[in-house]
């Protein structure tokens, strides 16, 4: 009888357990299908890094990779630009090529300055903003699509945090989608 009893709550335990964790797996997958990025006025996308879903690795930071959710409305090819805090303008101080990844496609590069952006009110000084021409993508059709950006440059904020971020040079701060006409 004392056996019975003990199997049946380790029965129950166990039933329990894999009950709550089911659940915690459906609220999560929940509440990141509300987490997508809308588009611009322009019909652009600012995907800041802040709202990613990050995974960062001290000991090899080349693979830390932010991703976002987001809905395209209509077909079409959109310009990839990385934007970048940086204190020098010259050297961005990439140490690994930049990859982006959507679908099957990918873009792999070396950021340069493409352009500086005065007068940001995403960045103080000493920090500058510079854009990176990154390339273009094609979205074959209206949906949602999900997007990564694997550097060294991607920190989450809980890291970003931990260490002090005004010893760093060039910091990834966002990825710009613009539509291009035809």
């Amino acid at each position: 009888m004392r056996k019975l009893k003990s199997t049946l709550l380790k029965g129950l335990i166990l039933i329990s357990v894999l009950y709550s964790c089911n659940n915690n797996v459906n609220n999560k997958d929940s509440a990141n299908s509300g987490n997508k990025i809308s588009p611009q006025k322009d019909g652009s996308y600012l995907l800041k890094l802040e709202d990613a879903a990050c995974y960062s690795d001290q000991v090899n930071p080349s693979g830390n990779t932010a991703e976002w959710k987001f809905v395209v409305p209509k077909p079409g090819r959109y310009k990839v630009w990385l934007s970048s805090a940086t204190r020098d303008t010259t050297n961005l101080n990439y140490e690994h090529v930049v990859k982006i990844s959507l679908l099957d496609n990918y873009l792999e590069k070396n950021p340069e300055c493409d352009r500086i952006v005065r007068d940001s009110n995403d960045i103080s000084y000493p920090y500058f903003r510079t854009d990176s021409y990154m390339g273009s993508l094609y979205f074959p059709e209206a949906g949602e699509y999900n997007i990564q950006v694997i550097s060294e440059k991607v920190i989450a904020k809980e890291i970003s945090s931990q260490n002090n971020i005004n010893k760093e040079n060039t910091r990834l701060m966002s990825l710009i989608l613009v539509p291009m006409t035809r």
